[in-house]
């Protein structure tokens, strides 16, 4: 672990805002963007504007990373199990 949150500088919609994230957050949200081919600013507004008044700006970017982490790790395992599925045996057509 990294240690406490840091601060952030971000800007949403043309107003600088910042928000307080660990340094692991902070890095996989970069790298969620650059993997959307998406700039970090236009990302957290994206998010902003998704998130209820109660929750927190990071609270609401922790919870897009997570969100975003278990997604690629269910499709990682689908995909394994996919490759480890035993075949299945075909049965001959009834008609025949």
């Amino acid at each position: 672990m990294s240690g406490p949150p840091k601060k952030r500088s971000l800007t949403l919609r043309g107003h600088r805002t910042s928000v307080s994230l660990e340094d692991e957050f902070w890095a996989e949200f970069r790298a969620i963007a650059s993997r959307l081919d998406q700039p970090i600013n236009a990302l957290a507004a994206e998010i902003d504007a998704k998130r209820t008044l109660e929750t927190g700006l990071a609270s609401a970017v922790r919870l897009f990373v997570l969100a975003d982490l278990q997604a690629r790790v269910s499709a990682a395992r689908a995909s394994d199990a996919a490759l480890t599925a035993e075949p299945q045996p075909v049965s001959p057509p009834a008609d025949i």
